[in-house]
């Protein structure tokens, strides 16, 4: 029996057993890759963003995740027990070599959520522009949120277009602190799918937040924004993106722009597969 299929064989009997069956699929190549050395640093950067996104798609169906934890340590177990020198590993590792051969030819790629997408481009320039992005509505109003940059450089940003032209004089972002919670706090009647669970029921209360004060403040360049339109650029702190990257898939974050006279206008951003996308973008410099 080749080792995928004895991979497949010994992941866990559950209800939503195709995207856990594709989260310990992957889990097990890259234990293995770890120990045996079997891809390249492309190959490895495309096999960490599968996995993420599998992962985020396990979580999404419904999968718990005490049922993900007992598939990943299956998934490292098995791995430990194959010798890297074995043929079923070697004819593995070739299945993930093919599948992912065109990775690095890909430039653009789009993660569905549950209710919006992030939108990946690793296309190279001189030129600042988004990497990695969400669109949001809220209020009459518009959010672009994500990574921008160049040349690798990613900021974590956000542009807001204000449909009455206000002008905010600051922006804080507003996630969950992952030090003061054991996972995240979704607002729904039973365990199961997270489709259609609106974005302000997937954050927690107030005292389990963490802030994030904008660190510049700026009219958003014509590289962020669509044709025509204006809109205000904030830059978050670059400590930011790692807590960011390490939510659940299936919560939300929050950011609020301050405008004088104490008034506040909120803004909610899906965090699907920001990590997938995220490792997608790291893909692209090795």
């Amino acid at each position: 029996m080749g080792f995928f299929s004895a991979a497949l064989l010994a992941a866990p009997a559950l209800a939503h057993a195709q995207p856990l069956d594709l989260f310990y699929e992957r889990t097990v190549m890259r234990a293995a890759d770890g120990r045996c050395g079997l891809f390249t640093p492309e190959v490895s950067a495309a096999l960490a963003a599968g996995q993420a996104q599998a992962r985020g798609a396990a979580l999404r169906a419904g999968v718990s995740p005490s049922a993900l934890q007992a598939s990943e340590q299956l998934a490292r177990a098995k791995a430990g027990a194959a010798g890297c020198g074995s043929a079923d590993i070697a004819m593995a590792a070739q299945r993930v070599r093919s599948a992912f051969s065109g990775f690095s030819r890909i430039s653009r790629l789009t993660y569905p959520g549950d209710m919006t997408i992030w939108q990946a481009d690793r296309l190279g320039g001189r030129e600042s522009r988004w990497r990695l992005k969400q669109e949001v509505s809220f209020g009459t109003d518009r959010l672009s949120f994500g990574l921008a940059g160049r040349g690798g450089a990613d900021a974590l940003v956000g542009v807001g277009r204000f449909a009455d032209g206000a002008a905010p004089y600051g922006a804080r972002l507003l996630l969950r602190d992952t030090r003061r919670s054991a996972g995240p706090y979704l607002q729904r009647a039973s365990n199961g799918p997270t489709a259609g669970l609106p974005l302000d029921r997937r954050l927690p209360p107030r005292e389990v937040l963490i802030a994030y004060l904008a660190e510049a403040r700026e009219p958003a360049g014509r590289d962020l924004l669509p044709k025509g339109e204006t809109g205000w650029a904030f830059r978050f702190p670059a400590s930011a993106v790692d807590v960011l990257a390490r939510l659940d898939p299936r919560e939300a974050v929050m950011i609020e722009f301050l405008f004088p006279g104490d008034r506040v206008r909120r803004a909610y951003v899906e965090v699907g597969d920001f990590a997938a996308g995220r490792a997608f973008l790291a893909a692209a410099a090795r």
